[in-house]
């Protein structure tokens, strides 16, 4: 077991993180998989994973990175929701059923805050789920806090992007969850350096997400990708929002143009932009460390700290009494950061 000791507060991650419960909530726009860790008594901090990829395989490797764990997990209640038929061990989605859009994925979220009584509560997005979570925001102000948005989509999909999404449908169609089809994944979400070539080996990450994707039901990965490329573009409304705004971006992401013109987008008063060199699309699986230390600032505005240092009221919404200035600074609004410095700076 893996365990953590800040003060006198003691984690153990995995007991923690392992033992969530899952909630079936029932929607306008069908049943949702919601899987709880955590006391519901702290602030709700809500997640939304990208295309083929739950809970497991897109937030394990940042919430059982310690230091994220120690900072998560003693803070908040994680509410971890899974795209339609994309929890573990789901059935394949009855083909009569309509393929929900985008925006109603970001009503079902509305659906999911009531059903558990949650007012206002922070959100963590990768990709797609940054997309609905974004717009999720736009539309329910009153219900973010804080947006944390790794790799995000904004815009209309690109014809590179359509065309890809077209031949990763066609593959799921006639083929399923094919080599191929995960080789199209895995390009999505991973850097070139850990997706390995003839010489080099897959990394460990890549290995397991391989698995993982051999648990999805095609047609339910379809179905979300076939919403995915029907998205609009959200771009006009970015100025809308007044929440603040923690942007994460890997170098080596084949979206990493949609995150710079996203936050290019947004009110710099609100937002933050970090890149994360040698890092594809899942920061949060491929180089956790990276965003501890933008996180602790982040969270900072909020009267969030390490362990024993949070002393606000956990059921009354989180007051955004000042943005740290460390987080809007110069260097810090174009920062690359160096995963090995970010490693260092962490354990200071």
């Amino acid at each position: 077991m893996a365990e953590l000791c800040g003060g006198s507060a003691c984690l153990d991650v995995e007991t923690i993180y392992l033992g969530g419960k899952e909630h079936i909530v029932r929607t306008g726009s069908g049943s949702v998989s919601v899987i709880v860790y955590g006391d519901p008594d702290k602030p709700a901090l809500v997640t939304y994973p990208d295309l083929a990829l739950n809970h497991m395989s897109c937030f394990q490797g940042l919430f059982f990175c310690p230091e994220a764990a120690t900072l998560l997990l003693h803070n908040f209640c994680v509410y971890h929701i899974s795209p339609p038929g994309h929890e573990l061990g789901a059935a394949a989605i009855c083909a009569d059923i309509p393929v929900p859009s985008l925006s109603d994925l970001a009503d079902q979220i509305l659906e999911v805050l009531n059903y558990f009584k949650l007012g206002a509560v922070m959100c963590m997005g990768v990709m797609a789920g940054a997309y609905v979570l974004t717009l999720f925001a736009m539309k329910f102000r009153e219900r973010v806090l804080g947006l944390i948005l790794v790799s995000p989509l904004c815009k209309a999909p690109s014809w590179t992007e359509w065309l890809c999404n077209k031949v990763m449908s066609n593959l799921l169609y006639y083929y399923g969850i094919c080599s191929l089809l995960k080789d199209c994944l895995l390009y999505r979400y991973f850097s070139k350096e850990v997706r390995g070539s003839a010489e080099v080996p897959e990394s460990d990450i890549v290995q397991a997400c391989r698995k993982l994707l051999d648990e999805r039901k095609s047609t339910n990965v379809l179905r979300f990708l076939q919403a995915i490329n029907r998205r609009p573009d959200i771009t006009d409304g970015l100025r809308t929002l007044k929440c603040r705004t923690l942007i994460f971006v890997g170098d080596d992401s084949p979206f990493h143009s949609e995150g710079l013109h996203m936050a290019a987008n947004l009110d710099r008063r609100y937002s933050a932009l970090v890149e994360v060199q040698a890092c594809g699309s899942v920061v949060t699986e491929e180089q956790p460390y990276a965003m501890l230390v933008p996180m602790e600032y982040f969270f900072l505005g909020y009267g969030i700290h390490k362990p024993n240092r949070f002393n606000g009221s956990p059921r009354s919404p989180l007051c955004p009494t000042c943005i740290a200035p460390e987080l809007l600074s110069p260097e810090s609004m174009g920062l690359k950061l160096k995963p090995i410095r970010t490693r260092l700076s962490s354990q200071r």
